[in-house]
């Protein structure tokens, strides 16, 4: 609940604030993508100021996030590699306790068994 109230205390003011600037930027821009003719460029978009921004933005924020995710890609793989190590041992471990004493294992997030103490010694 304080996380969706946080939320809207943070979106409704960002949401003004993106009006606001769509509603100051309304010029219309042409963006040429040629380098060589500036008269009349080949390829050439023409747009509000205000959505040329907001599309740049968006691309730098996907741009990021795709590096951030690249970098991130041993330690996924790291984590990977762990759960992979975890379920082996788990197996053999398992394995074990059927060849040894019939005591079975715990899995993960099952509840442990309850320990059973004898009483006292007077």
């Amino acid at each position: 609940m304080l996380r969706k109230i946080v939320a809207a205390l943070i979106l409704a003011p960002l949401a003004v604030i993106i009006v606001a600037f769509a509603v100051a930027n309304r010029q219309i821009v042409t963006v040429s993508l040629d380098p060589f003719s500036g008269a009349e460029p080949a390829a050439s978009v023409t747009l509000p100021l205000f959505a040329l921004i907001l599309f740049l933005l968006i691309i730098g924020v996907v741009i990021g996030g795709v590096a951030a995710w690249l970098r991130q890609g041993k330690w996924r793989e790291a984590a990977r590699r762990l759960e992979r190590d975890l379920r082996d041992l788990r197996q053999k471990l398992e394995a074990h306790g059927a060849a040894g004493d019939g005591a079975a294992v715990p899995q993960h997030g099952a509840p442990r068994p309850r320990l059973r103490l004898r009483p006292p010694a007077r």
